[in-house]
Formats: structure tokens, C-alpha cells, sequence
């Protein structure tokens, strides 16, 4: 069977062995982030909606997992926001109830949870991996290019709200743009808005491949530990990047 919807599985420095799921054709997004190793977002939208069939994505995972591969994690990740997928919640509940012996992983820009019904369709999930790259909205804007009105204080809020309704795994993503988001100020921000969120753990993750503008850089892996020691050390702390040049 080939497949339209599941990719890998991928060895991900971070979920170790993952079959990856995607609820979109296209980028379709709520943010365009110019970090973003899949490209511009083409279709900018805080729409939820049936992107694919729900039915089609169930029939793909049955037939692959039938097969009982050896998995870390099925993870809702691809090429936009998986949140935006009205279905998600059914896949989900779909997997749990047919194959319960795989951990469920969630990749969301985390905007979509000030829509409170989509923290009840995440509930079943395993692990949910939210980021926040800014709080000052001047800041926020330039990095992730969010549809308009989009607000980073709702978007914590949000995520507080998950945080207290949700008992699985929450790893809160801070992707460090050089220049941007890394001043001392809104550091601090960044860290004041993780201890009002309470994740499990805090990624510190830098630029892997090429992103969506040219002149976002990496950062090194011992500068992001540096930050992680000074900002961030009330939590457990996973560095993504590769070595200092």
C-alpha cells in the first residue's frame, strides 16, 4: 500500500523511532514561521477542517501497524499545524482503542489550545510538544508570523489551561532565533511564561536545515546551554543543536 499520509518511520533526535502522521496537503498553518525547515506557509488559516479524510488516515495506520513495527511514537507532525484537522480527536481515539500499545506524540505551535474543545481532542495523546518562541508581541510577530490577531498572552494562556487539564507528557519547545528572541529580556519572558505553564521538560532547539528565511542562523549547542543554565535551570532541559563552530 503506498501512503499518502504516513512518512517514515524516522529516527527524530528527539521521539527516537516515530512514524510521522500528516493532516495536511500543503502547508496549511496559523503561523509562518521564518524558522521553518518546511517552507512558507501557503495557506494561512486558523480554519479547522476535514484537510484530509480522517477515514483514509485511519485506513493507512491500520494497515501499517497491523504489521506490529517496532515504534517510540506515532506522531502528528508533517507540513502545518496538525490542530487544525477538525478529525484529529477520532484518529486519536482510534488508535487508543485498536492499538493501545503505541504512545501517541503531538508537534502543535500550541496557538489552537485557546480554543478549549481542542485540549479535549488532545487529551488521549501521549506527549504533547507545544512551542512558544517569544512573548512581547513585536517579537512573536517576527518570528513566527502568525495569522493576524493572534495574541502570544491568549496563546499561554492556552497553554496553562492544557497544562491543567492534561496528566500525559508536555515538553514546552523554545526555538532560539539569534538576534530575535534572544535577548536578556525576552528570555526572561520566556522563562516567567514556562513556570506559569509547568511543562515536564523545556527543548531548547536551534536551526537543523535550511529554514524558511535565509537569514535565520543556528546557534550552538553549548550558547543554548549557556541560556538553558541561566534562564531556564528550574527545569529539566534538552539542548537540539549541533556543536559551537
Amino acid at each position: 500500500m503506498m501512503y499518502k499520509y504516513l512518512f517514515g518511520p524516522i529516527q527524530s533526535r528527539r521521539l527516537g523511532r516515530s512514524l510521522g502522521i500528516n493532516l495536511l496537503c500543503g502547508k496549511i498553518c496559523n503561523f509562518n514561521c521564518v524558522y521553518c525547515e518546511c517552507g512558507r506557509t501557503e495557506r494561512l488559516t486558523g480554519q479547522r477542517a476535514e484537510y484530509v479524510p480522517r477515514n483514509e488516515v485511519i485506513a493507512e495506520l491500520t494497515d501499517f501497524l497491523t504489521t506490529g513495527p517496532k515504534l517510540d511514537y506515532i506522531t502528528y507532525a508533517g507540513s502545518g499545524e496538525p490542530l487544525l484537522h477538525n478529525g484529529i480527536g477520532e484518529i486519536t481515539a482510534f488508535l487508543k482503542d485498536n492499538f493501545p500499545l503505541y504512545k501517541v506524540a503531538l508537534l502543535t505551535n500550541g496557538a489552537v489550545f485557546v480554543n478549549h474543545n481542542v485540549i479535549d481532542e488532545a487529551m488521549q495523546c501521549d506527549l504533547i510538544v507545544p512551542s512558544l518562541d517569544a512573548v512581547s508581541p513585536d517579537i512573536f510577530n517576527r518570528v513566527v508570523r502568525p495569522l493576524p490577531g493572534t495574541c502570544p498572552d491568549a496563546v499561554i494562556e492556552g497553554l496553562v489551561m492544557l497544562r491543567k487539564k492534561y496528566s500525559g507528557a508536555l515538553w514546552l519547545e523554545i526555538f532560539i532565533v539569534p538576534g530575535v528572541n534572544d535577548t536578556k529580556h525576552e528570555l526572561l519572558l520566556l522563562a516567567s511564561a514556562a513556570k506559569r505553564i509547568s511543562p515536564d521538560r523545556v527543548q531548547l532547539n536551534s536551526l537543523d536545515r535550511k529554514g524558511t528565511e535565509a537569514w535565520v542562523k543556528p546557534i550552538g549547542q553549548e550558547t543554548l546551554q549557556v541560556i538553558a543554565a541561566k534562564y531556564f535551570g528550574a527545569f529539566s532541559v534538552d539542548i537540539a543543536a549541533k556543536k559551537d563552530q
